[in-house]
Protein backbone atom coordinates (compact mmCIF):
# COMPACT_ATOMS: atom_id res chain seq x y z
CA UNK A 1 0.00 0.00 0.00
CA UNK A 2 1.12 3.57 -0.60
CA UNK A 3 0.92 4.54 3.07
CA UNK A 4 0.98 2.38 6.19
CA UNK A 5 1.39 2.31 9.94
CA UNK A 6 1.52 -0.22 12.76
CA UNK A 7 -0.51 -0.12 15.95
CA UNK A 8 -0.36 -2.51 18.92
CA UNK A 9 -3.54 -2.82 20.99
CA UNK A 10 -3.36 -5.41 23.76
CA UNK A 11 -2.09 -8.68 22.26
CA UNK A 12 -2.90 -7.65 18.68
CA UNK A 13 -0.35 -6.06 16.35
CA UNK A 14 -2.08 -4.32 13.44
CA UNK A 15 -0.67 -3.23 10.11
CA UNK A 16 -2.91 -0.71 8.37
CA UNK A 17 -2.25 0.24 4.77
CA UNK A 18 -4.04 2.88 2.71
CA UNK A 19 -4.17 4.33 -0.78
CA UNK A 20 -4.49 7.74 0.92
CA UNK A 21 -2.30 9.48 3.48
CA UNK A 22 -5.18 11.10 5.40
CA UNK A 23 -6.52 8.01 7.24
CA UNK A 24 -3.00 6.98 8.28
CA UNK A 25 -2.25 10.46 9.62
CA UNK A 26 -5.51 10.42 11.60
CA UNK A 27 -4.71 6.98 13.04
CA UNK A 28 -1.18 7.98 14.01
CA UNK A 29 -2.51 11.02 15.86
CA UNK A 30 -5.18 8.99 17.66
CA UNK A 31 -2.79 6.19 18.65
CA UNK A 32 0.32 8.31 19.26
CA UNK A 33 0.49 7.18 22.89
CA UNK A 34 0.41 3.47 22.11
CA UNK A 35 3.58 1.34 22.06
CA UNK A 36 5.36 0.73 18.77
CA UNK A 37 7.07 -2.51 17.79
CA UNK A 38 8.07 -2.26 14.17
CA UNK A 39 10.01 -5.56 14.24
CA UNK A 40 7.10 -7.71 15.40
CA UNK A 41 5.12 -9.41 12.60
CA UNK A 42 1.58 -8.15 12.17
CA UNK A 43 -1.20 -10.31 13.60
CA UNK A 44 -3.86 -8.58 11.50
CA UNK A 45 -3.72 -6.52 8.31
CA UNK A 46 -6.17 -3.82 7.21
CA UNK A 47 -6.28 -2.34 3.73
CA UNK A 48 -8.07 0.87 2.78
CA UNK A 49 -8.22 0.98 -0.97
CA UNK A 50 -9.91 2.48 -3.99
CA UNK A 51 -11.80 -0.06 -6.10
CA UNK A 52 -10.82 1.89 -9.23
CA UNK A 53 -7.62 3.97 -9.65
CA UNK A 54 -9.53 7.16 -10.43
CA UNK A 55 -11.45 6.78 -7.15
CA UNK A 56 -8.30 7.88 -5.34
CA UNK A 57 -8.93 11.44 -6.56
CA UNK A 58 -12.42 11.80 -8.00
CA UNK A 59 -15.05 11.39 -5.26
CA UNK A 60 -12.60 9.20 -3.32
CA UNK A 61 -14.31 6.10 -1.99
CA UNK A 62 -12.70 3.94 0.71
CA UNK A 63 -13.18 0.17 0.60
CA UNK A 64 -12.17 -1.91 3.63
CA UNK A 65 -10.04 -4.98 2.98
CA UNK A 66 -7.44 -7.08 4.72
CA UNK A 67 -6.99 -10.65 5.88
CA UNK A 68 -10.78 -10.97 6.22
CA UNK A 69 -13.44 -9.06 4.31
CA UNK A 70 -17.18 -8.56 4.17
CA UNK A 71 -17.79 -8.81 0.41
CA UNK A 72 -20.96 -6.69 0.24
CA UNK A 73 -19.79 -3.91 2.58
CA UNK A 74 -20.38 -0.44 1.16
CA UNK A 75 -17.42 1.96 0.89
CA UNK A 76 -17.11 5.13 2.95
CA UNK A 77 -16.14 8.62 1.76
CA UNK A 78 -12.54 9.64 2.39
CA UNK A 79 -13.73 12.10 5.05
CA UNK A 80 -14.60 8.99 7.09
CA UNK A 81 -11.27 7.27 6.44
CA UNK A 82 -10.51 7.09 10.18
CA UNK A 83 -13.82 5.34 10.77
CA UNK A 84 -13.02 2.92 7.92
CA UNK A 85 -9.67 2.10 9.54
CA UNK A 86 -11.28 1.50 12.94
CA UNK A 87 -13.96 -0.67 11.37
CA UNK A 88 -11.28 -2.62 9.54
CA UNK A 89 -9.32 -3.22 12.76
CA UNK A 90 -12.43 -4.49 14.53
CA UNK A 91 -13.36 -6.65 11.54
CA UNK A 92 -9.99 -8.41 11.46
CA UNK A 93 -10.19 -9.25 15.16
CA UNK A 94 -13.84 -10.31 15.03
CA UNK A 95 -13.36 -12.67 12.08
CA UNK A 96 -9.80 -13.85 12.49
CA UNK A 97 -8.67 -13.93 16.12
CA UNK A 98 -8.41 -17.41 17.63
CA UNK A 99 -5.91 -17.13 20.49
CA UNK A 100 -8.56 -16.04 22.98
CA UNK A 101 -12.31 -16.19 23.31
CA UNK A 102 -13.70 -12.91 22.03
CA UNK A 103 -16.65 -11.23 23.70
CA UNK A 104 -18.29 -8.23 22.11
CA UNK A 105 -18.21 -6.47 25.45
CA UNK A 106 -16.71 -3.55 27.31
CA UNK A 107 -14.64 -4.11 30.43
CA UNK A 108 -13.15 -2.17 33.32
CA UNK A 109 -10.84 -3.38 36.07
CA UNK A 110 -9.97 -2.53 39.65
CA UNK A 111 -7.68 -4.38 42.06
CA UNK A 112 -6.84 -6.96 39.37
CA UNK A 113 -10.50 -7.93 38.95
CA UNK A 114 -12.71 -7.08 36.00
CA UNK A 115 -16.32 -6.13 35.32
CA UNK A 116 -17.51 -7.26 31.89
CA UNK A 117 -20.37 -5.29 30.31
CA UNK A 118 -22.13 -6.97 27.41
CA UNK A 119 -25.10 -5.73 25.43
CA UNK A 120 -26.46 -4.83 22.04
CA UNK A 121 -25.56 -1.62 20.25
CA UNK A 122 -27.27 1.27 22.03
CA UNK A 123 -27.32 -0.45 25.43
CA UNK A 124 -24.86 2.11 26.77
CA UNK A 125 -22.05 -0.32 27.63
CA UNK A 126 -19.32 1.65 25.84
CA UNK A 127 -20.30 4.98 27.38
CA UNK A 128 -20.63 3.45 30.83
CA UNK A 129 -17.20 1.81 30.56
CA UNK A 130 -15.64 5.03 29.27
CA UNK A 131 -17.10 7.02 32.17
CA UNK A 132 -15.92 4.48 34.73
CA UNK A 133 -12.50 4.56 33.08
CA UNK A 134 -12.25 8.27 33.88
CA UNK A 135 -12.56 7.50 37.60
CA UNK A 136 -11.10 4.78 39.80
CA UNK A 137 -11.34 2.06 37.16
CA UNK A 138 -8.95 0.95 34.44
CA UNK A 139 -10.60 0.86 31.04
CA UNK A 140 -9.79 -2.51 29.45
CA UNK A 141 -11.76 -1.95 26.27
CA UNK A 142 -15.08 -0.86 24.80
CA UNK A 143 -15.34 -3.15 21.78
CA UNK A 144 -13.88 -6.54 22.72
CA UNK A 145 -12.97 -8.35 25.90
CA UNK A 146 -10.57 -11.26 25.41
CA UNK A 147 -10.78 -14.29 27.68
CA UNK A 148 -7.69 -16.47 28.02
CA UNK A 149 -8.96 -20.07 27.64
CA UNK A 150 -6.28 -21.64 29.84
CA UNK A 151 -6.46 -19.28 32.83
CA UNK A 152 -9.89 -17.69 32.50
CA UNK A 153 -8.36 -14.22 32.85
CA UNK A 154 -9.70 -11.20 30.95
CA UNK A 155 -7.21 -9.43 28.69
CA UNK A 156 -7.45 -5.81 27.66
CA UNK A 157 -8.09 -4.47 24.17
CA UNK A 158 -8.10 -0.72 24.86
CA UNK A 159 -8.49 0.70 21.37
CA UNK A 160 -9.85 4.23 21.02
CA UNK A 161 -13.41 4.34 22.36
CA UNK A 162 -16.05 5.01 19.72
CA UNK A 163 -18.37 7.61 21.25
CA UNK A 164 -21.70 8.04 19.50
CA UNK A 165 -24.24 10.85 19.41
CA UNK A 166 -25.26 12.03 22.92
CA UNK A 167 -22.23 10.35 24.51
CA UNK A 168 -19.92 12.73 22.64
CA UNK A 169 -21.12 15.82 24.53
CA UNK A 170 -21.05 14.00 27.86
CA UNK A 171 -17.44 12.88 27.48
CA UNK A 172 -16.30 16.16 25.87
CA UNK A 173 -17.28 17.96 29.05
CA UNK A 174 -15.18 15.56 31.16
CA UNK A 175 -11.90 14.99 29.32
CA UNK A 176 -9.03 16.96 27.84
CA UNK A 177 -9.78 17.85 24.21
CA UNK A 178 -6.36 16.47 23.25
CA UNK A 179 -7.70 12.96 23.93
CA UNK A 180 -10.54 13.32 21.43
CA UNK A 181 -10.34 12.54 17.74
CA UNK A 182 -12.11 14.53 15.02
CA UNK A 183 -15.89 14.64 14.91
CA UNK A 184 -17.20 12.33 12.20
CA UNK A 185 -20.69 13.60 11.41
CA UNK A 186 -23.38 11.75 9.51
CA UNK A 187 -21.86 8.27 9.57
CA UNK A 188 -24.10 5.20 9.19
CA UNK A 189 -24.26 5.14 13.03
CA UNK A 190 -24.78 8.88 13.48
CA UNK A 191 -22.11 11.19 14.82
CA UNK A 192 -18.92 9.52 16.07
CA UNK A 193 -15.90 10.81 17.93
CA UNK A 194 -13.09 8.68 19.28
CA UNK A 195 -11.75 8.94 22.82
CA UNK A 196 -8.18 7.89 23.62
CA UNK A 197 -8.08 5.92 26.90
CA UNK A 198 -6.07 7.35 29.77
CA UNK A 199 -2.32 6.82 29.61
CA UNK A 200 -2.38 4.46 32.61
CA UNK A 201 -4.91 2.20 30.85
CA UNK A 202 -2.69 2.04 27.76
CA UNK A 203 0.42 1.35 29.86
CA UNK A 204 -1.37 -1.51 31.66
CA UNK A 205 -2.94 -3.07 28.59
CA UNK A 206 -0.88 -6.26 28.96
CA UNK A 207 -1.97 -6.80 32.58
CA UNK A 208 -4.77 -9.39 32.92
CA UNK A 209 -7.65 -9.19 35.38
CA UNK A 210 -9.88 -11.87 36.87
CA UNK A 211 -13.55 -11.54 35.83
CA UNK A 212 -15.56 -10.76 38.97
CA UNK A 213 -18.88 -9.48 37.57
CA UNK A 214 -20.80 -9.85 34.32
CA UNK A 215 -23.30 -7.08 33.66
CA UNK A 216 -25.85 -6.70 30.89
CA UNK A 217 -26.67 -2.96 30.90
CA UNK A 218 -29.75 -1.37 29.37
CA UNK A 219 -29.94 2.40 29.08
CA UNK A 220 -33.41 3.83 29.69
CA UNK A 221 -36.22 3.29 32.16
CA UNK A 222 -36.13 3.20 35.94
CA UNK A 223 -33.07 1.95 37.79
CA UNK A 224 -33.21 -1.79 38.30
CA UNK A 225 -31.00 -4.77 39.08
CA UNK A 226 -31.98 -8.27 37.99
CA UNK A 227 -29.93 -11.29 39.11
CA UNK A 228 -29.25 -13.60 36.17
CA UNK A 229 -28.63 -17.32 36.28
CA UNK A 230 -25.48 -18.85 34.85
CA UNK A 231 -27.47 -20.57 32.09
CA UNK A 232 -28.98 -17.36 30.76
CA UNK A 233 -25.64 -15.54 31.01
CA UNK A 234 -23.99 -18.39 29.10
CA UNK A 235 -26.50 -18.17 26.25
CA UNK A 236 -26.22 -14.39 26.03
CA UNK A 237 -22.45 -14.51 25.94
CA UNK A 238 -22.39 -17.16 23.22
CA UNK A 239 -24.41 -14.69 21.15
CA UNK A 240 -21.91 -11.95 22.02
CA UNK A 241 -18.88 -14.01 21.00
CA UNK A 242 -17.60 -13.96 17.42
CA UNK A 243 -15.39 -17.02 17.79
CA UNK A 244 -17.06 -19.22 20.43
CA UNK A 245 -18.02 -21.85 17.86
CA UNK A 246 -14.61 -21.77 16.15
CA UNK A 247 -12.83 -22.45 19.46
CA UNK A 248 -14.87 -25.61 20.01
CA UNK A 249 -14.29 -27.39 23.32
CA UNK A 250 -11.87 -24.71 24.54
CA UNK A 251 -14.51 -22.02 24.00
CA UNK A 252 -17.16 -24.05 25.82
CA UNK A 253 -14.84 -24.66 28.79
CA UNK A 254 -13.78 -21.00 28.98
CA UNK A 255 -17.32 -19.68 28.85
CA UNK A 256 -18.60 -22.26 31.34
CA UNK A 257 -15.92 -21.27 33.85
CA UNK A 258 -16.62 -17.58 33.30
CA UNK A 259 -20.34 -17.79 34.12
CA UNK A 260 -19.71 -20.12 37.06
CA UNK A 261 -17.09 -17.90 38.68
CA UNK A 262 -18.52 -14.43 37.97
CA UNK A 263 -22.09 -13.59 39.03
CA UNK A 264 -24.24 -11.99 36.33
CA UNK A 265 -26.85 -9.24 36.53
CA UNK A 266 -28.99 -7.23 34.18
CA UNK A 267 -29.08 -3.54 35.05
CA UNK A 268 -31.30 -0.74 33.76
CA UNK A 269 -30.51 2.92 34.35
CA UNK A 270 -32.01 6.25 33.26
CA UNK A 271 -28.74 8.24 33.22
CA UNK A 272 -24.99 7.74 33.43
CA UNK A 273 -24.67 8.70 37.09
CA UNK A 274 -27.23 6.04 38.05
CA UNK A 275 -25.53 3.46 35.86
CA UNK A 276 -22.15 4.07 37.50
CA UNK A 277 -23.74 3.92 40.95
CA UNK A 278 -25.30 0.54 40.15
CA UNK A 279 -21.93 -0.82 39.04
CA UNK A 280 -20.31 0.41 42.26
CA UNK A 281 -23.14 -1.13 44.32
CA UNK A 282 -22.80 -4.54 42.71
CA UNK A 283 -19.01 -4.35 42.93
CA UNK A 284 -19.17 -3.68 46.67
CA UNK A 285 -21.60 -6.57 47.18
CA UNK A 286 -19.41 -8.95 45.17
CA UNK A 287 -16.40 -8.03 47.30
CA UNK A 288 -18.08 -9.10 50.55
Amino acid sequence: MRHSTRIAVGPVQFRIGSDWREPITALERLYAGYPKDEDRPADATVRLFAARPWRRWLRPSVHIGGDFVVPDALPLPLSMGLLAAEMGMNLQVALGWRRHMLLHASAVARDWRAVILSGESGSGKSTLAALLGEGDWRLMGDEFTLIEPASGDALAFPRAVSLKNEAIAEMTARVDAARLGPLLAGTPKGNIRHLVPRADAIAAMHEPARPALILFPRFGGEAAIEPMGAGEAFVRLTEASTNYTALGEAGFAALTRLVREAPAFGIAYPDSATGMALVEQLWAEAAR
